[in-house]
């Protein structure tokens, strides 16, 4: 048993040499993400039909959840999108909001969310649903360490979304990077929103995307804002900080008043 296992690992390791070897001799199809300095890394942007993983710990699942779906409209937006959620995903993290999921890019009536027993289910679930190749993407989502997703569950994904053409998007909250195939790795955090104008309550969305795989190119980490308007991350524009105002009570304040009194 464990020499036909070491045959196996053997051959999957084989096969992953050869695909970053040779895998870009083609040029995969690519969407871009809108923010240049990422583009230029990602050679034009992500890679379409195969694995991307976004990874956040604990505190921080709401902005990769918002990170990913950004991406997700970016790559199908007028395509069904399924995003299959482990069960305890959804206790921990909370159920999606059509609304907010709008703002990020993705039509709600687009998208076909599936809850998943555990592990073992989101991932026959996933497969399945990359087999048909009328869906834009489909969205992996689990909680917290998963050996079920290791280096050979990994590579069936990659070689069903290679077969179909649909994107495949792993996110991943409380748990740790581990060996895979995937196309780009991405860790998110939230990064500090730039002030809004004074109709609105929020600013926009800003992500603090760091890039640590990449397997056609160098890694970066970059801040990125999403335009709900434009539907795509850019770099956030410069704005100048509030500067508070010098207080009218101070001493020297009231004595330059008085002066002025004086003089006149």
């Amino acid at each position: 048993m464990n020499g036909a296992r070491m045959s196996t690992l053997a051959s999957l390791r084989g096969s992953i040499e050869r695909m970053e070897t040779h895998g870009d001799v083609h040029g995969p199809d690519r969407v871009a993400l809108g923010h240049r300095s990422a583009d230029e890394m990602l050679r034009g942007g992500l890679a379409l039909a195969a694995v991307h993983e976004v990874f956040a710990e604990g505190h921080q699942g709401a902005a990769a959840t918002g990170f990913i779906a950004g991406i997700a409209g970016r790559i199908a937006p007028r395509k069904p999108l399924v995003w299959v959620r482990q069960d305890f995903a959804e206790i921990e993290s909370g159920a999606l909001s059509p609304g907010g999921l709008a703002e990020l890019g993705l039509d709600p009536r687009l998208l076909v969310t599936v809850r998943a027993a555990d592990v073992e289910a989101a991932l026959r679930t996933t497969a399945d649903a990359l087999a048909c190749d009328a869906l834009g993407a489909v969205v992996l989502e689990t909680f917290g360490e998963a050996r079920q997703l290791d280096l050979v569950a990994s590579r069936k994904l990659t070689l069903a979304a290679q077969a179909s053409g649909v994107t495949a998007l792993l996110l991943r909250v409380a748990a740790q990077p581990a060996p895979s195939t995937a196309e780009t790795r991405w860790i998110v955090r939230a990064a500090h929103s730039p002030p809004a104008a004074p109709w609105s309550a929020w600013g926009a969305p800003v992500f603090d995307a760091q890039l640590v795989r990449n397997r056609h190119g160098p890694v970066g980490r970059w801040i990125m804002e999403w335009k709900c308007d434009e539907c795509q991350f850019s770099e956030p524009a410069s704005y100048p900080q509030p500067v508070a105002a010098i207080p009218a009570h101070r001493p020297h304040q009231a004595a330059a008043r008085a002066g002025h009194r004086l003089a006149s």
